[in-house]
């Protein structure tokens, strides 16, 4: 690069950040001699001119021919990151493919995915869409993409080779458990819509599930609650689901936590300037009426705007919030597109919930700590279930009720049948040599262990806020 082109390349990059500090020069003019300003006009064209050389020696000297765009693109990028891990600069690809997320459609096969040792696995296929139509499976691995392999890859890169135009196909390659080959399935990319919320009745409690914030995740919240108001004749409490939700758009965080509250702050950001405060209030009227009780879940992947509802819900104690310490994810993003050269997301301010506290990396603390965990029940050591009153010889009946003749004699019979089995040690006739595993002689008994493999309780901490909120319903009604 020629001096004069240097110049021009300095005055150029002087143009973008050196307006600001033109104007702010007066006021360092008054500052002492000795004390040197940290943002000190001079020292930042010294600085330039530092990032010009440096530029200039790259483009000249490194091993391999360079791009100036990307070089520059790069700088920028590493500027912007260095401040904090969620300020970055977005290349026109990447501007365009956050405009889609935040849309919730694209061009795709219609599963949840996460990086489980190397490979993509697959959390849950979405329904209607050409994954679940081919059957793939949640737990699923997969292990190539079009006959590559997906070993190598991050996430961000297989999800990118995964989507693509509408109607065009692509070779996935499965592992699955319990299969003794690689499963092949060609599917053909469709628009897939993210559904950001689901719901379902679990009895007389509505469980709602949100999984992200995007553009249409309001409109759906009250959709199905609406849902569920007509197929429920009665809602005895709401479990807002957060857990493992990202977060997503502002302004859809205020709408849900303003369906659930008549008045009051939902949240407020804070810039540098105090002036630039601005705090979000609700609106008069509640879909959810107070007089239905609310449970929020979160856990460590509640980030963001969930964790702006959860700390609205809990300050105005209108929620009981359930589940582990959230991600602590508490500062606001301004996107600000850059002409034709993709965008800016840059930290502008910090979250705080109405009583004040702060998000950022302190998260929200549940009211109620619940881990996950696996509920399993305890056996009982008897072939022949549970022993209780009833099952003793000659036991008083409950009343005036005579005792049914045929019952009495079946029960007299299981008794001897036991004792029988008691004195030979749980062994029935002819079972020398079977070990000591008692065996009944009479009917096969499901253990507690089988009926719960059957009816799996797997998630503890739903199952907990639906016993809290059934609770909290039954001492109402006794009042």
């Amino acid at each position: 690069m020629t001096s004069v082109s240097r110049t021009r390349f300095l005055h150029t990059l002087a143009l973008g950040t050196g307006l600001a500090l033109m104007m702010a020069s007066p006021a360092f003019a008054t500052a002492k001699k000795a004390e040197t300003p940290v943002n000190d006009p001079q020292n930042t064209y010294k600085m330039l001119n530092l990032f010009g050389d440096v530029f200039d020696r790259v483009r000249r000297d490194y091993v391999e021919e360079t791009n100036d765009e990307e070089l520059v693109k790069s700088a920028i990028n590493g500027m912007l990151t260095s401040l904090d891990p969620h300020s970055s600069y977005l290349s026109e690809k990447d501007f365009k493919e956050m405009q889609v997320q935040t849309k919730g459609e694209f061009g795709g096969l219609g599963i949840e995915v996460t990086m489980e040792n190397g490979m993509v696995k697959v959390v849950s296929p979405i329904d209607e869409t050409p994954a679940a139509k081919a059957g793939i499976l949640s737990g699923d691995f997969i292990s190539h993409i079009d006959d590559e392999a997906v070993m190598g890859l991050t996430l961000p890169e297989a999800v990118e080779k995964m989507r693509g135009k509408i109607g065009s196909q692509i070779k996935v390659t499965i592992l699955r458990e319990g299969a003794q080959e690689p499963l092949n399935f060609t599917l053909t990319r469709e628009n897939i819509k993210i559904e950001s919320v689901a719901s379902r009745a679990e009895d007389d409690i509505a469980y709602i599930r949100v999984r992200s914030f995007s553009e249409n995740t309001h409109p759906s919240v009250v959709r199905e609650i609406e849902k569920l108001k007509k197929s429920m004749p009665e809602i005895r409490g709401i479990v807002l689901d957060l857990r493992n939700n990202p977060g997503g758009l502002l302004d859809q965080a205020i709408a849900v936590s303003d369906d659930f509250l008549e008045k009051g702050e939902i949240v407020s950001t804070r810039g540098r300037d105090p002036e630039n405060t601005v705090r979000y209030n609700a609106k008069e009227g509640a879909i959810v009426p107070d007089s239905v009780p609310v449970v929020v879940l979160v856990n460590n992947g509640s980030a963001s705007a969930s964790e702006i509802v959860a700390g609205a819900l809990q300050d105005h104690k209108r929620a009981i919030v359930l589940g582990t310490d959230t991600f602590g994810k508490g500062s606001v993003q301004t996107v600000i597109p850059l002409n034709n050269h993709g965008a800016m997301r840059l930290t502008t301010a910090r979250y705080y919930t109405p009583s004040g506290r702060s998000i950022q990396a302190e998260g929200i603390k549940p009211d109620i700590f619940v881990e996950p965990a696996k509920v399993e029940p305890i056996t009982q050591n008897s072939a022949f279930g549970t022993r209780s009153e009833a099952s003793l010889r000659g036991h008083l009946d409950k009343g005036k009720t005579a005792t049914n003749a045929a019952q009495k004699a079946a029960n007299e019979a299981a008794l001897d049948a036991a004792k029988t089995a008691e004195e030979t040690d749980g062994k029935p006739e002819g079972a020398e040599g079977a070990g000591d595993t008692p065996v009944p002689a009479a009917k096969t008994v499901v253990s507690p262990r089988k009926l719960l493999a059957d009816n799996p309780i797997e998630d503890y901490q739903l199952s907990r806020a639906l016993d809290l909120l059934r609770g909290l319903a039954f001492y109402k009604t006794e009042q």
